[in-house]
């Protein structure tokens, strides 16, 4: 049975010669094994390079199992940390509006923050993975959504190293952090300044906090046989600290992110849903000066903090807010990258030397360590827009 033949597939592709037939090809051998669906889109000036779409909304038994929903260019899926790249954009978006600096004391803007010696830490080491509030300690347990619960204790908590010596991955406390941030600001929550400041102008079909309407086109996301989290790590002691980090996000019996709840909450770490068009056009717009400023993209891609990650020991490299292309070349085989993976495989960004912004998104989560679907893609596109 072909792939056609088993599932709806959207393919449209605007490059030289073979090279998008090329790209179809690999996106369909990946398709050909998926129980679930995906997407893999390219954009450059807002206007669309790739569009590949494929497989089933719903978890299948096999890749020849007919999709009761077709996974189409209408799906919506969660984009898990992927949202923190489009905080990183609106954070951006603040600084050219002249209202955050991000050398400048998180106090302030949040005078709260100051407390347990946190006086002196700057936006750009919440933004850089640097400031050492890895969890929420004592952690709501009851008000996983509740940004107000988790602030106002993270602004009395002592950073579990000295801010700024150390970087790790702060997988859930960096949306609260920085959205609390944005919210002293600007008096708006950050679903709210999306929306109001991306989506609508750009006609994008993005939500931080998904209007309930929208449920039926939200794939639910499941784990492929294997699926672990930070497979870098064989410390005991510190997968101890991952599991505090994420709780029941990505390994419980549920998966939180199937929950109407979820999907309303706005989660500033990972609660975004949206098509891999909308966030690849996004990305293009980024790059090409059209949300952000030249001279701010600049401050926020380069370099601000790297190395092994303190608790997960993957090696890392952060921008304000963005991942940057790392030693493992998590961006593809390109020097230049920004943007920001997901839990289970999406990886969205841009790379600045070719002007394009890319989306890969899925519901099906492999772990990182045997994930081909992005590297294959990007390593795709890459031989194309050098033909």
């Amino acid at each position: 049975m072909t792939v056609e033949s088993a599932q709806a597939l959207v393919a449209e592709t605007h490059l030289p010669g073979t090279t998008g037939r090329v790209i179809r090809e690999i996106f369909e051998q990946h398709l050909g094994q998926a129980c679930g669906g995906m997407s893999f889109s390219v954009y450059r000036d807002g206007e669309p390079l790739v569009r590949l779409h494929g497989g089933s909304q719903e978890r299948r038994s096999s890749a020849t199992e007919p999709a009761e929903t077709p996974w189409t260019d209408r799906t919506l899926a969660v984009m898990f940390s992927g949202t923190k790249g489009l905080v990183a954009t609106l954070s951006a978006m603040l600084v050219d509006d002249g209202l955050l600096d991000v050398h400048a004391p998180v106090a302030e803007y949040w005078p709260e923050f100051a407390a347990a010696g946190k006086e002196n830490v700057t936006v750009a080491q919440v933004l850089n993975h640097t400031v050492g509030l890895i969890y929420t300690d004592p952690d709501p347990t009851d008000s996983f959504f509740n940004l107000t619960a988790h602030s106002e204790i993270l602004a009395q908590q002592k950073p579990v190293w000295e801010p700024g010596s150390k970087v790790a991955y702060h997988a859930v406390t960096f949306g609260y952090l920085v959205e609390a941030i944005m919210l002293r600001i600007t008096g708006k929550r950050a679903g709210q300044l999306l929306a109001e400041r991306i989506v609508e102008p750009n006609g994008l079909d993005l939500y931080l906090g998904l209007p309930e309407g929208l449920e039926s086109r939200v794939a639910p996301v499941f784990r492929a046989p294997g699926y672990a989290i930070s497979t870098f790590l064989k410390d005991p002691e510190r997968r101890a600290i991952v599991d505090r980090m994420y709780g029941d996000a990505l390994m419980g019996d549920e998966l939180p992110a199937n929950s109407p709840a979820f999907h309303a909450a706005g989660l500033a770490s990972g609660g975004a849903i949206g098509g891999a068009d909308s966030v690849a056009r996004a990305y293009s717009l980024v790059e090409s000066g059209s949300l952000v400023s030249a001279e701010t993209r600049e401050l926020f891609t380069r370099t601000w903090s790297e190395g092994l990650d303190a608790v997960n020991d993957r090696p890392l490299r952060f921008g304000l807010g963005y991942e940057l292309q790392d030693p493992i070349h998590t961006y593809g085989p390109v020097e230049r990258a920004y943007g920001h993976s997901g839990a289970g495989g999406c990886l969205h960004g841009a790379w600045p030397g070719y002007g394009i912004g890319f989306s890969f998104h899925t519901n099906e989560m492999f772990a990182e360590n045997v994930d081909r679907r992005a590297k294959d893609l990007l390593g795709a596109l890459r031989k194309a827009l050098e033909s």
